[in-house]
């Protein structure tokens, strides 16, 4: 199965990045998308259910969601859809992951400030390497260690705008923490191995 997908959701788990044993930079986090809709005959939003999804960017876009992207944060995600069988023990299930070709800050709910991230350079001038084999960082232009550290997601409060009424009701705030996630740390753990990741011909970053 592999269809395209575009998913609004809540960051449901502190991003997770990790370079595989060939080299391969991956971003995973956990993605909870829940529907709301208006009860005419109560006059009030309602809450739906809500669909959790694991999502998985790879090379340049791994290191720019991990420096950029937090637990509780507003996210658009477009990729393509699979469904993954995982083993944890005695325990094995199916996972329902995203692989991103894009993601980004919803901005119904905030505002966002966009870095271009320039290569390093080292002593001789010569684009270094986006990941420093030392740490596992992505330098920007300013210096910044891009996969370690993120720039300031969001500008200052006074840029933001207040919400309507309408607004206020029908996105209302929403914690992952409180929603009972169907895939646990073992489950992830699984799901976040070389072999589940390893591309034809390991194709470089």
């Amino acid at each position: 199965m592999s269809d395209l997908i575009t998913v609004t959701g809540v960051v449901g788990s502190d991003p997770r990045a990790i370079v595989t044993s060939q080299g391969l930079p991956i971003t995973s986090f956990r993605l909870a998308s829940k529907r709301r809709f208006f009860d005419r005959a109560a006059g009030t939003w309602q809450d739906g259910e809500t669909n959790w999804y694991t999502v998985s960017a790879f090379r340049q876009l791994a290191f720019n969601a991990g420096a950029s992207l937090h637990k509780g944060e507003r996210v658009v995600v477009h990729g393509r859809l699979k469904l993954r069988a995982w083993t944890a023990g005695d325990k094995a299930g199916t996972s329902v992951e995203i692989e991103a070709d894009t993601i980004g800050h919803d901005l119904v709910f905030g505002i966002s400030q966009m870095r271009r991230l320039q290569p390093a350079r080292d002593d001789q001038g010569a684009d270094a390497s986006a990941l420093d084999a030392r740490d596992g960082t992505l330098s920007s232009d300013d210096g910044a260690a891009g996969f370690a550290t993120g720039g300031d997601a969001i500008a200052g409060d006074e840029l933001r705008p207040e919400a309507t009424d309408d607004e206020r009701d029908g996105f209302a705030s929403f914690d992952p923490s409180s929603e009972d996630d169907p895939e646990d740390d073992a489950e992830r753990e699984a799901s976040m191995t070389d072999e589940a990741f390893a591309l034809p011909g390991g194709r470089p970053f």
